[in-house]
């Protein structure tokens, strides 16, 4: 991959407000994420083995909805955009790119170590005969179990996400150096612009046209999940957040939003969010379309709370002291929280009907963080300190440097 000499940074004129450094805020999402999927696939728990059937554990409708709100939109709009960042400001004002062999190394020290051994544990537990379901286990580990369309839930069920965040990692070391080059030949900076801004357009429309074709035209089941979990179906997410980092590297500093229409935006993100987990229920518009709606509206939420002049409650809200540290171990939580949870269920250890189901969501997060917590120190932290063998470049570091001649 060719790369450019980065611009110097503009020079601070005195008086100027210093770059706010978005990453507090970024935790918070995590954090505010993680706990929520732990409460939603409790409240799914209940939902789908309730004595009388798919009956909701919770009678208010609001609550319900608030415990119902599918993240993994949020997880994969923040993912991309954080890392399609570099490559946006690349292509849109000259400057380096990490290389791709860097950047797979270094996605692979973060995913890989606590996922294997999270399936490893986890299929061995639920397959003590040889040769148990290898199948499953060669899927899990090859992350195509997404692909699968009885095996996309087994082992780790949440994790079938993890496959299609693989597949954006290999489509975004393709995609990302070809817009730099592409992009290095416009002369004019809208050009640049409206040529990112277009291929993002592109790969958010291409999953609404599937859906529309798969459910109207096709008349496919939202059972299958091959169908609607397949990266056909849900790279719209990762579009989201790709064209945030387009919009905000063509923005840089200008146009910042002041607190009152920050947190307007906010309010107008998180209101749509809940009115549309409110309507999802029915096999309606709201349902069909309701990943592409909800990535939009977390890609408008992320947009109203970091490209801001000064923090708002919002801001201070995401960085509370609580939130930060869950965010820290947000991984571990998502990897954790649904192997500790069917533990607790089938050891007869949650309570059961509708009355239980505060007291169980309670009882899985008293397990699930401590866990998540230990997991995070114990594996996934040792384990990003293999991030340091390479530089940025891809390259072995050297850390024993002949000494200077003097």
């Amino acid at each position: 991959m060719t790369t450019a000499t980065a611009p110097p940074a503009p020079p601070r004129t005195p008086g100027s407000t210093p770059r706010r450094r978005p990453a507090g805020d970024i935790d918070g999402f995590r954090g505010l994420a993680a706990l929520s999927t732990v409460a939603f696939h409790v409240w799914q728990q209940y939902t789908a083995y309730d004595a009388r059937g798919s009956h909701s554990p919770v009678a208010n409708p609001a609550l319900d909805a608030v415990l119902s709100l599918e993240v993994i939109d949020l997880f994969f709009v923040l993912s991309a955009f954080l890392l399609t960042h570099s490559y946006a400001r690349a292509a849109l004002d000259g400057g380096s790119t990490r290389p791709a062999r860097a950047f797979l190394f270094r996605r692979a020290i973060r995913i890989l170590p606590l996922y294997v051994l999270a399936v490893l544990v986890v299929w061995a537990t639920r397959n003590p005969t040889l040769p148990g379901d290898w199948q499953d286990l060669l899927e899990h580990l090859t992350f195509t179990h997404v692909f699968d369309q009885d095996r996309i839930f087994y082992t780790l069920g949440p994790t079938w996400s993890l496959s299609l965040e693989v597949l954006f990692y290999f489509v975004l070391v393709g995609l990302g150096p070809l817009a730099v080059r592409a992009c290095r030949r416009l002369r004019h900076r809208a050009a640049r612009i409206a040529l990112c801004a277009g291929g993002c357009l592109a790969l958010y429309a291409a999953p609404l046209v599937w859906i529309t074709v798969a459910h109207y035209v096709l008349g496919i089941p939202h059972t299958d999940w091959v169908a609607y979990f397949g990266p056909q179906a849900r790279f719209g997410g990762f579009a989201a957040g790709m064209g945030l980092a387009v919009v905000l590297a063509a923005l840089g500093d200008r146009a910042r939003l002041a607190p009152p229409a920050a947190l307007l935006l906010t309010g107008l993100a998180l209101a749509g969010l809940f009115c549309l987990s409110l309507q999802s229920d029915a096999e309606g518009f709201t349902f069909t379309y309701y990943h592409p709606i909800a990535a939009a509206l977390w890609a408008l939420l992320l947009f109203g709370t970091l490209h801001i002049r000064r923090r708002t409650f919002w801001n201070r809200f995401l960085t509370a002291r609580w939130l930060t540290p869950v965010g820290l171990i947000s991984y571990s939580l998502f990897i954790w929280h649904e192997p500790v949870m069917l533990l607790l269920h089938n050891a007869g250890l949650l309570p059961t009907g509708p009355s239980g189901f505060p007291w169980a969501l309670l009882i899985v997060f008293l397990a699930a963080l401590p866990a998540a917590a230990a997991s995070y120190w114990l594996i996934e932290y040792p384990a990003s300190l293999l991030g340091r063998l390479k530089d940025g470049h891809g390259r072995p570091r050297d850390f024993y440097p002949e000494p200077a001649l003097r």
